[in-house]
């Protein structure tokens, strides 16, 4: 494996980072509602879940308790 030096490495590591395209702020902020809305509909969704299979598992012992 060819080595390189520090110097080199620091070059092509600027050099890298030059070619990132970075997210406006526009899209950050949009992305990030996105995902708030994302988390809030799947917690609905778990506790739903979550209140459907109690109910129906109280009905059930109901029965046979």
């Amino acid at each position: 494996m060819a080595t390189t030096n520090p110097l080199q490495f620091i070059q092509q590591v600027r050099a890298e980072v030059a070619k990132v395209v970075w997210p406006t702020r526009r899209e950050v902020m949009l992305t990030t509602v996105m995902v708030f809305i994302l988390a809030a509909l799947t917690a609905v969704f778990f506790a739903t879940v979550d209140i459907i299979i109690r109910w129906g598992l109280q009905a059930v012992l109901n029965v046979f308790g």
